[in-house]
C-alpha cells in the first residue's frame, strides 16, 4: 500500500484491507471524518508511531498540551506546519 493508495481509499470512503497496518486504519478514520475511531486505534498502540498518530489527534483537536505529551512519547517536535503536511508525513512513514 502506498500513501496514494490510502488517499484514493479515504477519497471514495473505500475500507483497508485487513493487511493495513493498524496505524495507518487510524488515518484513514481520522480522514474519513471518524476522529474517535482513530484515537481509539491510536490510543491502544504502545509504540513511538502510535505515540505520533495519538499526539496528531490531540493536535487536531486543539488539545496543544496532550498533544505535547504525546509527541515527547513519540520522540518527535511538536509538530507546527498543516495538519495535511502533518497526516502526509505520519502516512509516509508508516508506510514506508
Amino acid at each position: 500500500m502506498t500513501v496514494e493508495d490510502l488517499r484514493t481509499a479515504v477519497d471514495r470512503r473505500t475500507p483497508l484491507p485487513d493487511s493495513a497496518p493498524v496505524l495507518v486504519r487510524a488515518l484513514w478514520h481520522d480522514a474519513t471524518g471518524d476522529w474517535d475511531g482513530a484515537h481509539r486505534v491510536a490510543q491502544d498502540v504502545d509504540t513511538p508511531e502510535g505515540a505520533w498518530v495519538h499526539a496528531y489527534l490531540h493536535r487536531k483537536e486543539g488539545d496543544v498540551g496532550n498533544a505535547g505529551y504525546w509527541y515527547r512519547r513519540a520522540g518527535k517536535p511538536a509538530a507546527s506546519g498543516s495538519l495535511d503536511a502533518e497526516w502526509q508525513a505520519i502516512a509516509a512513514a508508516l508506510l514506508a
